[in-house]
């Protein structure tokens, strides 16, 4: 934080929902993805400052979205009544979860039981899990920042600027063959309060908050942000403009569909004169813990294997196992042959016989199929444990059919490994771009 005051200090910074204990894994490799290319840059650039950042998405309303994790395969939730931006939610009801867990965890239980907010719980625990990086949080949810945003918030009243430069950019997008992964709103402001977050819509010659009595002229519009500007909140399309306007960045790290709608802002930045970022792809990992890897390797098989289908799998370790695909498709053609030549000598000696041999060809068509499963049906419990293996692996790794770090959190592997950060900081190579296999020794 002492460095962020020095004019030669830069920031790399990823962003995220306020995910309760963290949520998916990919959060957590998006801010070890930030944390070694400040790493590289101050190795590269000894003369100047790097700072990692994670900006907290602390005025997010889409509660459902954070409200739950996975650990160990099953699903916890909390539950709550409250609205508005999650940052601001009391941790109330987060103490149930904690006792729903099959033992404690010591960081997430000192960051819900002594922090009034989850704002604060999470800025609490990200320092706790990264605070030895450097890594610094930010609330933009704060009346001191969002005074640089006041300049934004009267273009957007008087002329709804980013929305027609985004439209504009979506166009070239378009026509390039690039799908837009964000919509824009002629306004794209909220209104913030406790407990409401509304967006802001022009009527007539009146703005408007949804779902609420409020309304305003442009003259009190405009007065309100002067005065409030902590009560304008930006949505998708202007938060990432936001975020560049506080800090003096040089990259800002995400996910696929992220890194994909940055670029729909850059008329966005040009009009106001900001500097658009490096747009980085975070890092992207696959887990295997020793147990996994000790499976993997009974089964003959690579990490790079495991990508595959699990049907070509099992047809891989089939042919391992010295059994072939079970296929029977030589034998119906040679079938059909014969009762072709059937078909010619019944015209021949009576026509009337033709629909009896075509009925006769597709019995023993209908046969060879049943056979062709019953024999694939044996084969395979021949070696049903096998199988069973290759199947829980692939689930372990890919769990419902997706990569781990989508489904899986945190806990699932620092609980038993708790040197998991440590190892990733290590393995991660942030300018590299490749999918990274971590397998446990």
């Amino acid at each position: 934080m002492e460095l962020l005051q020095q004019p030669n200090t830069y920031t790399v910074t990823t962003g995220h929902q306020l995910n309760i204990f963290t949520g998916p894994l990919y959060f957590v490799y998006k801010i070890v993805t930030a944390i070694n290319t400040c790493r590289q840059l101050q190795a590269a650039y000894p003369d100047y400052n790097f700072v990692p950042v994670y900006w907290m998405a602390t005025e997010d309303h889409d509660f459902a979205e954070i409200n739950h994790f996975n650990l160990f395969g099953k699903r916890y939730t909390w539950e709550s009544e409250q609205t508005g931006a999650v940052g601001r939610f009391a941790t109330n009801g987060l103490d149930k979860v904690l006792e729903e867990l099959p033992e404690a965890f010591p960081i997430f239980e000192d960051a819900y039981r002594n922090s009034k907010t989850l704002a604060d719980a999470t800025l609490a625990i990200t320092h706790a899990l990264f605070g030895e990086y450097g890594l610094v949080s930010i609330d933009g949810d704060h009346k001191e920042l969002k005074k640089a945003l006041i300049p934004v918030v009267e273009k957007e009243v008087t002329e709804q600027l980013s929305n027609k430069l985004v439209e504009a950019t979506n166009s070239q997008l378009e026509q390039l063959g690039y799908k837009p992964q964000v919509f824009s709103r002629e306004i794209n402001l909220f209104y913030l309060q406790d407990g409401m977050r509304e967006r802001i819509v022009q009527e007539g010659d009146r703005y408007k908050v949804l779902n609420t009595d409020l309304s305003f002229t442009e003259q009190e519009m405009l007065q309100e942000a002067q005065q409030h500007p902590e009560r304008f909140s930006p949505n998708v399309i202007l938060r990432p403009l936001f975020e560049e306007i506080v800090l003096p960045n040089l990259a800002y790290i995400g996910g696929g569909a992220e890194v994909a709608y940055w670029f729909q802002l850059c008329k966005v930045f040009e009009a106001h004169q900001v500097t658009f970022p490096i747009i980085m792809l975070r890092n992207s990992a696959l887990y295997i813990s020793k147990p996994n890897a000790n499976r993997m390797h009974k089964l003959g098989l690579e990490p790079i294997d495991l990508f595959q289908d699990y049907q070509e799998l099992k047809k891989k370790l089939s042919s391992q196992l010295h059994e072939e695909e079970i296929n029977l498709e030589t034998q119906r053609e040679a079938v059909a042959k014969a009762f072709k030549q059937v078909e010619a000598l019944a015209e021949g000696i009576d026509p009337t016989l033709v629909r009896a041999v075509a009925a006769e060809q597709q019995k023993a068509h209908n046969s060879l199929q049943m056979l062709e499963k019953k024999l694939s049906k044996a084969r395979d419990s021949k070696h049903e444990q096998t199988f069973k293996q290759l199947e829980n692996l692939k689930d372990k790794l890919f769990p419902n059919g997706s990569l781990q770090e989508r489904q899986d959190n945190l806990l699932s592997y620092q609980t038993n490994h708790p040197n998991f950060i440590p190892a990733l900081v290590e393995a991660f190579d942030p300018l590299e771009f490749k999918f990274t296999i971590l397998e446990e020794e």
